[in-house]
């Protein structure tokens, strides 16, 4: 898994999906200023990573129980999840974070029945909130989830206590810990910029209190 923590980290940053900015913060829409902003869509226009992080998904995968089908969540991980179903010839749906205006008015697009097992594929794991909004969705209607898999995790305690609450396994490509340090290595920060961007891991609300 280290492998493939710092493979996808390398990926993340040599295509800017990742920028780090430790001096000039983004903002999230939050409002909370952060030295990280992550746009895991990037990475869909680039076809060998694209590969690459497809095939990562395939191995860990195999970490968990027998799934049934795929769903990805609306709408970040519909693409990911798309790529992990066709990789292993499995059914695919997709979660939406609210039934559709019209229509059919439908919150999960696709076929599921109460008796399948579903793995959830989100692009991004921040503190959890969509990827078990859309857990919530399936098992609503008497399906089992299996887990969640995502491309990157910022790490934040937060999510880590809600997916274990949950007796729910969250697995990522890789993670804030190890892309900081990728970037380090690859010279893509100073030891400076390193020590700022693990302070903001440690208490990103206070470190951004501290710069507003």
């Amino acid at each position: 898994m280290e492998h493939i923590a710092d493979n996808i980290a390398k990926c993340l940053l040599d295509v800017n999906a990742v920028k780090l900015s430790p001096k000039d913060p983004f903002t999230w829409a939050s409002g909370l200023k952060s030295p990280i902003y992550c746009d895991n869509r990037i990475l869909l226009s680039y076809p060998e990573i694209r590969e690459i992080v497809k095939n990562s998904f395939v191995k860990i995968s195999a970490f968990f129980d027998d799934f049934d089908v795929i769903a990805g969540v609306a709408t970040a991980g519909i693409p990911h999840g798309m790529l992990l179903a066709d990789a292993l010839k499995k059914p695919f749906i997709y979660v939406r974070d609210k039934p559709k205006a019209h229509g059919r008015q439908n919150i999960i697009e696709g076929n599921l029945t109460s008796d399948q097992s579903v793995l959830v594929v989100e692009d991004l794991i921040s503190t959890g909130g969509s990827a078990l909004n859309a857990v919530d969705t399936i098992e609503s209607i008497g399906a089992k989830v299996v887990g969640v898999v995502a491309i990157f995790s910022y790490g934040f305690e937060v999510a880590t206590r809600e997916f274990r609450n949950r007796n729910l396994h969250c697995k990522t490509l890789t993670n804030y810990l190890a892309l900081i340090n990728v970037a380090l290595e690859n010279n893509l920060i100073d030891p400076t910029d390193y020590d700022t961007l693990q302070h903001w891991m440690s208490n990103p609300e206070k470190w951004s209190s501290e710069r507003s």
